[in-house]
């Protein structure tokens, strides 16, 4: 069945998201702040192992620079904040985005091969068993999320996973063919960047407006699937 994978993987997002909103609700102060410094962590590894793998350091390095003044220009944190509301306090008092919630968990959710590969050949109908086994994974994750962004925030990045995966499984399946693993390895790479300013943020070291860099990540698909289509 079309789509099978992303509907679980979506069900596993928002499955997970209530799990850890009851969960993350009884966590002592102290637990939750050791919690976010956990994942920033986390995310920052997450993020360089996902920058190293990028086929063109130009392409990536390009996109992310017009691709943050783009963003910046759109003033993209701002709409999806005022999309999605103001935000949530840490346990230390301090606001913690929405937005920078949502991008978050869009990011580990759907930037990286194993999204990419398994929307892809489930659209080629090559079956869903990467996708299934991304929806488990994803939703453990979305339980450690919604402790700590908010169970509504992380339900939330289930729209853009449906958007995100259910557009490459479509095109993927009127298409009928794949994606040139060096696109899906510089977009990761785009991904990975973003990831580390996030974890930058999460434990914050500095305030980094990752939200503004999206539409690097289109620029760096359109780049390097241009490149490669001559080369």
């Amino acid at each position: 069945m079309l789509f099978i994978g992303t509907i679980v993987n979506a069900a596993t997002v928002i499955g997970g998201s209530l799990a850890g909103g009851l969960a993350g609700g009884r966590l002592p102060r102290r637990h939750t702040r050791t919690a976010f410094d956990a994942l920033g962590l986390f995310t920052i590894f997450l993020g360089i192992r996902m920058a190293l793998q990028m086929d063109n350091p130009m392409i990536v390095v390009v996109s992310l620079v017009a691709g943050s003044i783009m963003g910046s220009a759109l003033n993209i944190g701002t709409a999806i904040e005022r999309l999605t509301g103001t935000g949530r306090t840490d346990a230390d008092g301090r606001a913690s985005g929405t937005a920078e919630g949502i991008l978050t968990a869009f990011l580990v959710f759907c930037i990286g091969s194993m999204t990419v590969v398994g929307a892809i050949n489930e659209g080629l109908g090559l079956g869903s068993d990467l996708l299934l086994t991304k929806a488990a994974m994803d939703f453990f994750s979305a339980i450690i999320f919604a402790g700590l962004y908010g169970w509504r925030t992380v339900m939330t990045a289930a729209l853009p996973l449906v958007l995100f995966q259910g557009g490459l499984t479509l095109a993927a399946h009127l298409l009928g063919c794949g994606v040139d693993a060096r696109v899906v390895a510089d977009l990761s790479a785009v991904g990975g960047v973003m990831m580390i300013g996030l974890g930058l943020s999460i434990l914050e070291i500095r305030r980094i407006s990752v939200v503004d860099m999206l539409p690097a990540l289109a620029l760096a698909a359109a780049a390097s699937w241009t490149v490669n289509l001559f080369n």
